[in-house]
């Protein structure tokens, strides 16, 4: 029978698993898809800090023994009791009150450490002075010669703070208590590896995990190409409300640099353990090839027409073969096109609309100025395939701002730049025409081109002189 162990330092009001003003424990198909990558039947598991039940229960099913630590006291009641048929114990307190003689059953040692959610909330607001370092030493200490570990961090500087305009994030909550800045986790990818060789471990592998630790939809080894794709997805998908620039965009301008990995919103790193290359499984398309979206997005902000006139026909005709995708989940390899993702139950100019929607969205350069509806470029869009798209009355929900403050501003700015040239034409094409009316050729053949007019203009002159006599 599986037993909740009180060993110290433990939390009796508090539910890192159901918490009222705090972050969930780690969750998410990226995290399952590592447990079950990586753990096997014969295997004694330590799975330490808050994870969701469903991983708990995941791993309590795959390997030959597990035990808990965690600090909550109603969580460790709660697991308990779902373990009750699981070779294991589950451990209630901090990690610095945990020492070697308190597992049972696993002698030497532990064959696989599990800390995925990091190592931050295994330690209460009564334990002072214990750093990350301190953390990561104790738990390892608990590993066997040779044993596996898989742990989980945050970054400090993810895509997050790029993009997250809401400053009530960073209020303080109630598990933020003042706390030494040792015992986080180190700030940034570098200084994370360095920590871990120092601890003794190396050929570590890292996954860049998206969209957050506490919702890992993907882990990736490396984030370019479409794996750079399903990452800003999932980070554009976390980020719904009101953000300083587009998540989306963001992403994927961070991976054309090189930098989408250190910027990722958390890692996961696995200590001799095999495991693949993309988390879930399958996620990532395989093959050569570009996004049909960033294709026709390169052709908008280059003004590049004869890219556009020769991609959109070849993409509907590609449609009216029983294609079923946007441009934003298909791919176009030369000449050819394939989807990636599910397909979209729409017709051909629902699938223009939506790239127009999201071309407007991104703030995407036009070069077209007339086109500054979903409506207006959809119908543009259409036409240089042979479509027409009936008109419809304008309506103002049909004007379409770009998500990101960033990128209204830069909207506003170049409109206001466009208006302003526009006006100083319009006062230059008003000054050459208002010079050309004073111009005695102009009043010249103003008059030959006119005789009608000038002699109806000089009768009533002088029928006016001859009323006044």
């Amino acid at each position: 029978m599986t037993r909740s162990n009180l060993i110290g330092g433990e939390m009796l009001n508090w539910s890192d698993l159901r918490p009222g003003d705090a972050r969930p424990a780690a969750a998410g198909p990226a995290a399952g898809a590592l447990l079950a990558a990586t753990l096997t039947a014969d295997d004694t598991v330590l799975l330490a800090g808050p994870h969701a039940v469903e991983l708990v229960s995941a791993v309590a099913a795959q390997v030959a023994s597990v035990d808990l630590l965690v600090r909550s006291a109603p969580d460790a009641e709660e697991l308990a009791e779902l373990l009750d048929d699981v070779k294991g114990q589950v451990f209630c307190g901090s990690v610095d009150r945990f020492a070697a003689d308190d597992k049972s059953g696993v002698g030497d040692g532990y064959d696989v450490l599990v800390a995925l959610d990091g190592l931050e909330r295994l330690v209460g607001p009564d334990t002072a002075g214990f750093s990350w370092a301190d953390g990561l030493a104790r738990l390892t200490g608990l590993l066997k010669p040779g044993g596996r570990l898989l742990l989980g961090a945050t970054n400090a500087f993810g895509f997050e703070r790029l993009v997250q305009p809401d400053i009530t994030a960073a209020l303080p909550r109630d598990e933020d208590w003042g706390r030494d800045v040792a015992d986080r986790a180190p700030a940034g990818f570098k200084p994370l590896v360095t920590a871990l060789r120092t601890a003794g471990f190396d050929n570590e592998v890292a996954y860049a995990v998206f969209p957050s630790l506490v919702q890992a939809e993907v882990a990736v080894t490396s984030v370019e190409g479409f794996a750079a794709v399903v990452a800003a997805r999932a980070v554009a998908a976390r980020n719904e409300g009101p953000v300083l620039m587009d998540p989306y965009r963001v992403v994927l301008d961070a991976a054309a640099a090189g930098l989408a990995f250190e910027l990722a919103p958390a890692w996961y790193f696995v200590v001799g353990a095999a495991a693949p290359a993309t988390l879930p499984e399958g996620v990532v398309p395989e093959g050569e090839g570009v996004l049909l979206e960033e294709h026709l997005l390169t052709a908008l902000r280059s003004d590049d027409q004869a890219t556009l006139r020769r991609t959109i026909p070849s993409y509907v005709a590609w449609l009216g073969t029983g294609g079923a995708g946007s441009p934003d989940n298909v791919i176009l390899d030369g000449s050819a096109y394939r989807l990636f993702g599910d397909a979209q139950e729409l017709d051909v100019v629902g699938h223009l609309r939506r790239f127009a929607q999201r071309a407007l969205d991104s703030g995407s350069r036009q070069p077209w100025p007339a086109a500054a509806d979903p409506h207006a470029l959809t119908a543009r869009l259409a036409a240089m395939a042979g479509i027409t798209v009936p008109e419809q009355e304008f309506s103002p929900d049909e004007v379409v701002r770009p998500r990101g403050s960033a990128e209204q501003l830069a909207t506003v700015a170049r409109l206001a730049d466009e208006l302003a040239h526009a006006s100083a034409r319009a006062i230059l094409f008003e000054g050459t025409v208002s010079g050309i009316r004073r111009s005695r050729p102009y009043r010249v053949g103003h008059a030959v081109l006119n005789p009608a007019r000038v002699i109806r203009r000089r009768l009533k002159r002088v029928l006016r002189k001859v009323r006044r006599r």
